[in-house]
């Protein structure tokens, strides 16, 4: 079905839906392949992803899908953040992919939460114009959270926002408790692609499972295009999938 500027695909459940996404990802890096092309993939963290990433690996040791020409650009990291902490997405990578597939180190992009504050918005701009030079991202994956956020693009985030350092909403940090064993540990700040870099994207999938993503995902679909909602940007935009499972769909007209 299609809403606004979105194709929606509902699945049974989150296996089929994460299997469909991983072999949306698997054709395209295939394709480019065979075109003598890099893939170039936004990657998103989070629970969502976690069943893509498993797929792409089964598929990379039992179907022989190779990520040597695979570039990938994660969405955001915590600031301040060590690469070595658990909670890192540094971590979060290797734990569920890069680990264990063949994608070249150096072709792996995470922005980095070690970094002085004075340089950080250098960094920034370097890590937009990275992308750029990449060709642009062939798809990008995406979450939602709770209070309508991509990446870690809160509300009254604008349509145009880029690769920047942002303040996190308390809804946000709360969630995010639990992995750091209170809010208190939970970093203030983080570096995230902006709403405007999302955008530049080829081809964008945003996944949401469960009945306590559907309200947010009909506010995303059917809402009023606004700040509040950083999500309902994707109306406005051409190659958007919604990736939901029943529940999540379970509100959407």
């Amino acid at each position: 079905m299609n809403r606004s500027g979105i194709s929606i695909k509902v699945y049974e459940n989150r296996d089929q839906e994460a299997a469909a996404v991983a072999q949306r990802i698997a054709d395209l890096v295939k394709s480019k392949r065979g075109k003598g092309e890099k893939a170039v993939l936004g990657l998103a963290t989070g629970a969502t992803p976690i069943g893509v990433y498993k797929e792409l690996i089964r598929l990379h040791r039992e179907e022989g899908l190779s990520f040597q020409n695979v570039v990938t650009f994660n969405l955001d990291e915590y600031y301040p953040m060590q690469p070595d902490s658990d909670q890192s997405y540094v971590a979060f990578m290797q734990q569920h992919l890069f680990d264990h597939v063949d994608i070249p180190s150096e072709n792996i992009n995470i922005p980095d939460g070690t970094l002085g504050q004075e340089v950080v918005d250098t960094y920034c701009e370097a890590y937009e114009q990275k992308i750029v030079n990449a060709g642009g991202l062939d798809i990008q994956l995406l979450g939602i959270g709770r209070t309508g956020h991509v990446g870690f693009n809160e509300p009254g985030s604008t349509a145009d926002s880029l690769t920047r350092l942002v303040t996190l909403n308390e809804v946000t940090r709360q969630d995010a408790a639990p992995a750091f064993g209170g809010l208190k540990n939970v970093p203030s700040q983080a570096i995230t692609m902006g709403v405007g870099t999302i955008a530049k994207a080829k081809n964008i999938i945003l996944m949401a499972w469960g009945e306590k993503k559907a309200e947010i995902v009909k506010k995303a679909i059917e809402g009023e295009i606004t700040i509040e909602v950083p999500a309902t940007f994707l109306q406005e935009l051409e190659g958007v999938e919604f990736v939901l499972d029943k529940e999540a769909a379970s509100l959407v007209s």
